[in-house]
């Protein structure tokens, strides 16, 4: 399981507040930085900022002397979503504690995204409680509360509003575009995803926030929230790799390098470097499974061993974890030289 980093972390960055509710929907952080031993305190200190958990709104002209030129005049309102902009100015304390708001929240899926944390790293204990339900629209983020009452304001104005969905998640690809990623549907990777230099998400793959690629990856399954995937590993078609959300919080599932989960398999375990899971096999945490000198032992007791192909007997219908020593095949390198 992965070590909680223990320090802090601080960004400029434009939030878009609901003005009926004072609910922030968003906050976009271009260049968030991890760590405060390197902040320049004499600055967030003169932007009205004291180094300590929080989050304040600061002018256009602290935002350029903070590395933040490129937002410029943010304080602006847009009638027709009922929502205004902000420039602020957003601290942590320590990573390792819970997100205390929804800035704090934002700060920390958008360092993972930019890969200065990997998955599991960073505290999202209660992340749910801090973040609102949004409309993600094409006009931008809009509440959900009164939502008809903004449709109609477009309506009037002659303007069309589509929705692309309603969740307290945003994509990714609207925060943050990792280099040398390919990711073939947008709507399928959320902010905090992590993906590593390498990583294709084909149509039907899918990352969760606080998940995602150490290394190059194939991912056409589903990488769920806290799971992390090592370099060299392909995700099959339809695969599902159960997450913390579904696991009771706590059990944090990974997976090593080089493994092969094949099509429509899934694990409820860890795996350790070059597995294979055979296509169309589930293995949770309480799968009997037959050894390869006979003997029978829970699937989670073999959590994290290396150099195993699970299989179902297709005689006997027995689940297998044998040993193996040979290649899968590897990734093609020539989908991962993106």
């Amino acid at each position: 399981m992965a070590e909680l980093i223990r320090e802090g972390a601080w960004a400029v960055g434009l939030a878009t507040i609901d003005q009926a509710s004072g609910n922030v929907l968003e906050v976009l952080y271009p260049s968030p930085a991890l760590g405060l031993d390197d902040a320049p305190g004499d600055l967030i200190r003169a932007a009205g900022h004291e180094i300590a958990a929080g989050t304040v709104e600061i002018h256009s002209h602290h935002a350029a002397k903070l590395g933040a030129a490129e937002l410029g005049d943010a304080a602006r309102t847009d009638d027709l979503r009922g929502v205004r902009a902000a420039c602020v100015l957003t601290v942590i304390e320590d990573c390792s504690a819970p997100p205390i708001d929804a800035y704090d929240a934002y700060l920390r899926l958008q360092l993972v995204s930019h890969r200065l944390a990997a998955p599991g790293t960073l505290n999202f204990d209660g992340l749910f409680s801090v973040l609102t339900n949004v409309v993600w629209s094409d006009a931008g983020p809009c509440a959900a509360e009164g939502f008809a009452a903004t449709k109609m304001r477009f309506m009037a104005a002659g303007q069309q509003l589509q929705v692309r969905s309603v969740d307290k998640l945003a994509r990714m690809s609207d925060y943050v575009v990792p280099d040398g990623v390919r990711i073939a549907d947008a709507d399928r990777v959320r902010l905090g995803a992590h993906l590593a230099p390498g990583t294709t998400v084909m149509h039907e793959g899918f990352v969760n926030f606080n998940a995602g690629t150490l290394g190059e990856s194939m991912v056409e399954g589903r990488i769920s929230a806290g799971v992390r995937v090592g370099a060299g590993s392909d995700i099959g078609g339809g695969a599902s790799l159960m997450g913390t959300l579904s696991g009771g919080g706590s059990e944090q599932i990974s997976v090593g390098e080089g493994c092969l989960i094949g099509a429509n398999a899934g694990i409820g375990i860890s795996l350790g470097d070059n597995c294979v899971v055979e296509a169309g096999l589930y293995i949770t945490a309480g799968t009997v499974v037959t050894m390869a000198d006979g003997s029978l032992r829970k699937a989670r007791e073999i959590s994290g061993e290396s150099d195993l192909l699970f299989r179902r007997n297709s005689t006997s219908g027995a689940v297998e974890a044998l040993v193996r020593d040979g290649n899968w095949g590897q990734l093609n390198p020539e989908l991962h030289s993106n």
